[in-house]
């Protein structure tokens, strides 16, 4: 058998072209992780600013019909659960890597850039981070939103409940009536006089009403609280 000699030159070719592939794809990875770092940059600073568009460039046949919602749903469920609604730009806590790439997604499914972006979430995470759960909106226009991504955790099923008596001053009043009726059953018989007497309940209800009252006003006052319509898209600390 005749082996075939082995030219060394030809090995070397064979070596310094793998090794331009191999160094040709290590350019291109790094070129595309800087763009992908680039584009992402840029989105977190549209995030950040105060862009005041009311529309995006959507395609509409590629929009998910269930993630579209119109002002007044958005406002309803703000007014139910104390949430507030604004600018991304007011938001104090961390946007996550996966709404960056839902975004990413978006703009190039869509080919555009989105701008506008609004934020739902509760008042404490405008400004600092909770782990509530925020959503992230772009405008599509006339009012409009396209749900974008949604991160954290679920609301505590009794927030609204909770939030129930702050959506106007009827629930509000109600609650103190009801809180001050319980305070005065717990009254023990016969701390203030030997015979009770119905007058005597309602004078202690109105006291107890009286006592409450005050105390929620002066919360109220104090703290600039206000209720659930007037808040749900305010910009200031003491709404």
């Amino acid at each position: 058998m005749i082996f075939k000699g082995t030219d060394i030159e030809d090995k070397l070719q064979k070596i310094r072209s793998k090794q331009k592939k191999e160094d040709q794809l290590l350019v291109e990875v790094e070129e595309i992780l800087r763009k992908d770092s680039l584009k992402e940059e840029k989105i977190s600073k549209e995030l950040a600013s105060k862009n005041k568009s009311n529309s995006n460039d959507f395609v509409f046949d590629l929009l998910d019909t269930d993630k579209i919602f119109h002002i007044d749903q958005i406002k309803e469920i703000c007014i139910d659960y104390r949430l507030r609604f604004l600018d991304s730009s007011y938001f104090k806590g961390k946007i996550p890597q996966s709404a960056l790439s839902k975004i990413k997604d978006l703009e190039k499914s869509h080919n555009t850039e989105l701008k506008g972006y609004k934020i739902m979430a509760p008042s404490k995470l405008f400004k600092l981070e909770d782990k509530d759960d925020p959503l992230l909106f772009a405008p599509i226009g006339n009012d409009y939103f396209y749900l974008v991504h949604k991160w954290g955790n679920d609301l505590h099923p009794l927030r609204k409940l909770l939030a129930w008596p702050f959506k106007n001053i009827v629930n509000l009043t109600l609650l103190v009536v009801l809180m001050s009726y319980l305070v005065t059953l717990m009254v023990p018989n016969g701390l203030f006089s030997k015979n009770n007497t119905t007058a005597e309940f309602w004078i202690i209800f109105f006291f107890m009403f009286k006592c409450l009252a005050s105390v929620v006003i002066f919360y109220g006052f104090a703290l600039g609280k206000n209720f659930n319509p007037a808040i749900w898209n305010s910009k200031y600390f003491n709404a």
